[in-house]
């Protein structure tokens, strides 16, 4: 076996990305099977869904981690360093551990006939990692949809979670919303329990997943968002009461971070009745140290910037929301850039509402849509834009406008611009 470096591990990892998302069970399964299946040895919380998976994967870990069980934690994507990927009880897996696991994984993956993508190679790193580690549990987040997902080779599912389903990646989920949420409810066990995070007006997407748990015989639990009462909702974060919960906090920004608690509320109970020890306290203390980044995220207070990572219309309309909370009628900047393959010009349309002026930039990413067509679809919705070939210009340029203005700066489109607006800014 070659001993990889890090850079080397990295670079090898990137190396398959030309496959891009390819759906299927195939090639996982034949990797984990050379790897001996570590994921067989493993317990797991499966979480999917448009939208909120991200968060409420961190406040579950949050909250396990402070209950006293070894986490482990996959997501994706990144936001600034691959290590994030995968974290045992709330750090990222060390250079030298990924550096060690990739060149194991290296010798299982070049020997299949068709070689895994990017993503199944990552998530059979992290299934090494996980097991090396002995986790208690794990809190494994999905790449895309669920049923043909790399992350539904697992077996040991103990309760899943689907936080919500809109339209996205309709290419390869379908399009219609029951469509994808026959996709997403795929991570549903025989016999495991799974917790609907879908608002009941979703009442056909929610009905497919209520017919497939009961085909399985899966307990489901739906969240129920009339208990949920937010009383307080300002740029510190937020307070509510879910149910018998009362007085909850969240330091995560967002209006929509209380409804990603109430999903996790429902998740620990199933998990309380699965035996897990999981006191209040545990639970509180929790939900108020989950760290979650670009994710309405206050980047700088003078003068004020916000991170947002919504990428889709439903994301956007969660932001739009948001902003029309914290402040009012007063219009905000907007740093964007966005994926070409994503609904852009919806979400134009819904953020020209709250728009003072926008500054479009272009992801680093070969998906993106170049700066000066995102910049034409504004001004078609009658909003002053300009569009930057430098992307640290554009940030620069929108940050001492907005200074001077005295007017609030959001950055959103795309986690894709997270390492690079925060690395302008010297955040």
């Amino acid at each position: 076996m070659v001993k990889l470096t890090y850079s080397e591990a990295i670079s090898y990892i990137h190396s398959v990305s030309w496959k891009g998302s390819v759906p299927g069970l195939e090639r996982i399964t034949e990797l984990c099977e050379k790897m001996g299946n570590p994921q067989d040895k493993l317990k797991f919380i499966h979480v999917t869904g448009t939208n909120g998976k991200g968060s409420s994967c961190a406040m579950l870990e949050s909250i396990l981690r402070n209950a006293g069980y070894k986490t482990g934690l996959f997501t994706s994507p990144y936001v600034k360093h691959f290590n994030e990927r995968m974290a045992v009880s709330g750090v990222s897996i060390s250079d030298k551990d990924l550096a060690e696991i990739t060149s194991e994984v290296k010798v299982f993956a070049d020997s299949m006939k068709e070689s895994p993508t990017e993503f199944e190679l990552i998530t059979g790193i992290a299934f090494r990692y996980f097991e090396r580690e002995k986790c208690d549990i794990v809190i494994l987040e999905v790449g895309m949809g669920g049923r043909l997902d790399s992350t539904n080779v697992i077996k040991n599912t103990e309760v899943s979670l689907i936080t919500g389903v809109a339209m996205d990646h309709t290419e390869y989920l379908g399009d219609t919303l029951e469509k994808i949420a026959a996709e997403k409810a795929g991570i549903i066990k025989p016999g495991r329990p799974v917790v609907c995070g879908l608002h009941t007006e979703n009442s056909g997407a929610v009905k497919v997943i209520e017919e497939k748990a009961i085909r399985l015989g899966s307990q489901l639990s739906q969240v129920d968002y009339g208990k949920l009462n937010v009383t307080k909702a300002d740029l510190s974060g937020s307070e509510f009461d879910y149910g018998e919960m009362k007085g909850l906090k969240l330091n995560l920004l967002g209006l929509y971070q209380p409804e990603n608690a109430a999903k996790v509320l429902e998740t620990v109970k199933v998990l309380r009745k699965l035996g897990y020890k999981i006191s209040d306290d545990s639970v509180r203390k929790g939900l108020f140290e989950t760290v979650w980044h670009a994710r309405f995220e206050k980047l700088s207070e003078d003068p004020l910037i916000i991170y947002d990572g919504s990428h889709n219309p439903e994301g956007v309309t969660e932001a739009v929301r948001t902003v029309k909370a914290y402040f009012g009628d007063k219009k905000v900047n907007l740093l964007t850039g966005v994926m070409a393959d994503k609904e852009y010009r919806v979400m134009a349309k819904l953020l020209s509402e709250i728009a003072c002026e926008v500054f479009c930039v272009k992801p680093d990413n070969v998906r993106s849509l170049d700066a000066e067509s995102l910049s034409l679809v504004y001004s078609g919705y009658g909003v002053k834009a300009s569009y930057y070939d430098s992307f640290k210009e554009g940030v620069l340029t929108a940050k001492k406008v907005s200074a001077e203005a005295g007017i609030p700066l959001i950055c959103l489109g795309s986690l894709y611009m997270y390492k690079d607006f925060t690395e302008a800014l010297g955040v």
